[in-house]
């Protein structure tokens, strides 16, 4: 009767074919600023716009959010791109996890202690009584010297050790001189501080600040708000931005598991859409909309910093010492340059590191770089949702990759703070060229 009443009054009736396998979903999430196509996607309508009725929840940590996408407590997750990853060839937790969307480029700083950038201060070159940027860690490389001879450690925190922070950070000390130490899972070694001149560790990025205020570390590598944040308490400072670190690096993705994805690919197709369209959003009309969003990811449930901290990297400007305020416009990117697109290269990048710091023990063949690559990133059922976008017309042609044409892996670039080239179809003789770290089938 109701659908008889429905068909009378001209309201469409999804058929058994349209409808979705699963309706109520929990997403996890943690509370950093590139979260946003989350938040965007509940508060805009956009998941109920495609038949999903979303719980958007906070976790504790990374470790946490990760066991519970495995364990179905949570449908999807805010992930670390290096975390389906990770747990696909079984470094850490092993699992079957998948993204069908990159939610981000950019987004991260590194952000060391007043006291150190004093000291590091002397070694970099200013013009108009400001410091010259990109800052590299060879600035840095004399205090941590410093440090060593009087017998003092350098501690230093990354968020994950499968996360971009890590590696990031890793990158930009090995390109300064200084080594962030090695992994040696098959000795059962998982602290990645053997041969280290700095100590790497642990930090959950709201507790980086306050950890720093501590003295318990004397920097670290974090997402937004938390490098600004420091800003703002006056008790660090920022010294460079991923952006510098490698050019529009690839951030945070959209995880599920991959027995999900199989079972419920209705779904698993309009949560895609949903984030797309959020993403669109927040880069739409020249970042017009980053105002709006920074006082959405303010509230509590969310982020909960001040939303001018927030505001101060969403809407393009960075903040380095209290006062030098830089325009950086693409330190978060959601959308341009083809950021939601899961591309094979990017996840080789990753494994890459992987290998580099020894989390992946052992010589790998270009091969089994690519093959894990294509298992994790699902350009499939990426551009399985675009292609229903756009024939809806929510979305033109001209916003995604030519998906005919796409092979998943960019051109090769050397925007790196190295200047060394990466191709991701050469990831073997990629590693070949960084100076500090494993190759070949050398072991920590």
């Amino acid at each position: 009767m109701a659908g008889g009443l429905a068909l009378a009054l001209g309201i469409p009736v999804a058929s058994a074919k349209d409808k979705l396998e699963k309706e109520d979903l929990k997403f996890g999430f943690i509370k950093l600023t590139d979260m946003a196509p989350l938040a965007v996607a509940y508060e805009k309508g956009y998941f109920e716009d495609e038949g999903l009725y979303v719980t958007l929840e906070a976790q504790a940590n990374w470790k946490v959010l990760l066991d519970r996408v495995i364990s179905g407590e949570l449908d999807g997750a805010h992930m670390l791109a290096g975390q389906p990853l990770a747990a696909t060839i079984g470094f850490g937790t092993k699992a079957d996890i998948i993204t069908p969307f990159s939610m981000d480029l950019n987004g991260n700083g590194i952000t060391v202690s007043n006291a150190v950038w004093a000291e590091m201060k002397k070694n970099i070159p200013m013009a108009g009584g400001k410091p010259v940027h990109p800052i590299k860690a060879d600035a840095l490389k004399p205090v941590v010297n410093q440090y060593k001879a009087a017998g003092k450690a350098f501690n230093m925190g990354m968020v994950f050790p499968v996360s971009t922070h890590n590696y990031e950070l890793r990158y930009w000390l090995a390109a300064g001189g200084i080594h962030p130490g090695f992994y040696a899972p098959q000795k059962g070694d998982v602290a990645g501080q053997i041969k280290a001149d700095v100590l790497l560790s642990v930090t959950p990025p709201p507790q980086m600040p306050a950890t720093l205020e501590a003295g318990t570390i004397y920097g670290y590598c974090v997402g937004e708000p938390w490098n600004q944040q420091a800003v703002f308490k006056g008790i660090g400072v920022p010294v460079i931005t991923d952006y510098e670190i490698w050019k529009n690096n690839p951030e945070k993705v959209f995880g599920i598991r991959e027995d999900f994805a199989a079972k419920n690919p209705k779904t698993t197709k309009a949560m895609v859409k949903a984030l797309i369209r959020a993403a669109y959003w927040l880069d739409a009309n020249n970042n017009g909309n980053r105002g709006e969003a920074s006082k959405m990811l303010s509230k509590a449930s969310y982020v909960g910093a001040d939303a001018a901290v927030i505001a101060n990297s969403m809407t393009g400007t960075f903040e380095y010492e209290n006062g030098d305020k830089r325009q950086v416009p693409d330190f978060n990117v959601f959308f341009r340059y083809h950021a939601t697109y899961p591309y094979y290269s990017d996840a080789i990048w990753y494994l890459t590191q992987m290998r580099r710091w020894g989390q992946i023990p052992e010589a790998k063949t270009d091969q089994w770089y690519f093959d894990t690559a294509k298992k994790v990133y699902r350009s499939d059922l990426y551009t399985a949702a675009a292609k229903e976008l756009i024939a809806e017309g929510k979305l033109k042609a001209s916003d995604f990759p030519d998906f005919a044409k796409e092979s998943g892996f960019k051109p090769a670039t050397a925007d790196f703070i190295d200047g060394v080239s990466y191709d991701g179809r050469t990831p073997n003789a990629y590693l070949s060229k960084l100076k500090i770290g494993l190759k070949g089938n050398e072991k920590p």
